[in-house]
């Protein structure tokens, strides 16, 4: 069961989400030795070089052979290792795709993997590595689950997890600061939302980098007698069906918000699970079909419309469409 708090104040981590995974991982190794970690090229930017330096044994660098990392670690996993993989998300995904879904997935192997700096968090990287389709790109394989760890402290949690549940994982995070959210001792539950903030006229279910800014629309909002639930639905897949349901049920009203295309991530599955229990009404905040480009990620933010502003004209939005979807309800019956 998850045990969280929520900090009272939203400000940057301290701690890089890249040295939570090294340190989740380190410890993991200490306690199990088939704890294996692959690199594709990207040691130093995944934090990894103390794992390395600690555990040479169980580290390979392959290179810059991102599907041939998935394969070595189909193998690893067949002797029964436990690898985690690691690249920027783009190659963790599109380069990776077929040996995810036979080598790794249909082979019912144990593999995890981590796609770092998704989205704009590539920043500087620019367009192609600028994944906005790695969540659409995984979501169709079978059996795999998806979790974008939203911060340190929940890295460190979700890492360990993850470890111990059997599978093919795909985990999305920055690589550096990112604000915290939760208390430092928090624990989730995969495949379970957390509500994070209350409240009564509309919810906004959020991802990653998207969560802070969520919680801080719901704030402004506040100021303008909106009340706004907020959730960090931070497993993709399986997507928490029953809490998006419930949430449609006692709001009516939904807007979802990710660092992602709008098509094929988190909007698409939280529009899919209301299809097929709560209909409401719901608005997209996210990628609107659009290729990456270089930039700072605080500008490409703003470019992409990924900032508290854009979530706040989503909800004005949709409870127009809340109120005129009452309206009619009303008159028809």
């Amino acid at each position: 069961m998850a045990m969280f708090k929520v900090m009272d104040k939203l400000e940057k981590s301290p701690v890089m989400m890249r040295d939570a995974y090294c340190t989740a991982l380190m410890d993991l190794a200490s306690e199990n030795d088939n704890i294996v970690a692959l690199d594709a090229d990207l040691v130093s930017s995944s934090g990894m070089k103390p794992f390395f330096n600690a555990y040479p044994e169980r580290a390979i660098n392959v290179g810059i052979a991102e599907a041939n990392m998935v394969g070595i670690a189909a193998g690893l996993s067949a002797v029964g290792k436990i690898p985690f993989v690691h690249s920027f998300g783009c190659f963790a995904t599109r380069k990776t795709c077929d040996q995810v879904m036979i080598s790794a997935a249909y082979a019912k192997l144990n593999v995890k993997i981590l796609g770092s700096d998704p989205g704009v968090t590539a920043a500087y990287n620019g367009g192609t590595h600028m994944p906005f389709e790695d969540i659409g790109v995984m979501r169709s394989i079978p059996q795999i689950k998806i979790i974008e760890m939203t911060d340190p402290t929940m890295v460190s949690d979700i890492v360990r997890q993850v470890a111990e549940d059997y599978g093919v994982h795909y985990l999305r995070m920055p690589r550096k600061n990112v604000t915290g959210i939760y208390e430092p001792g928090s624990t989730f539950e995969i495949g379970k939302g957390n509500i994070l903030r209350d409240g009564d006229d509309v919810t906004v279910i959020a991802g990653g980098i998207m969560v802070a800014e969520a919680l801080r629309a719901a704030a402004r909002l506040k100021d303008e007698g909106i009340s706004v639930r907020v959730v960090d639905m931070f497993t993709v897949k399986p997507v928490d069906t029953d809490l998006i349901a419930r949430c449609a049920k006692e709001t009516r009203a939904i807007v979802t918000a990710e660092n992602h295309n709008i098509y094929g991530g988190l909007g698409s599955a939280v529009a899919e699970a209301l299809a097929k229990t709560v209909p409401a009404p719901v608005e997209m905040v996210g990628i609107n079909d659009s290729f990456g480009q270089v930039g700072t990620e605080d500008w490409l933010r703003k470019e992409y419309n990924l900032t508290e502003g854009e979530i706040c004209d989503a909800v004005r939005r949709v409870l127009q469409r809340k109120k005129r979807k009452f309206l009619w309800f009303t008159i028809d019956n």
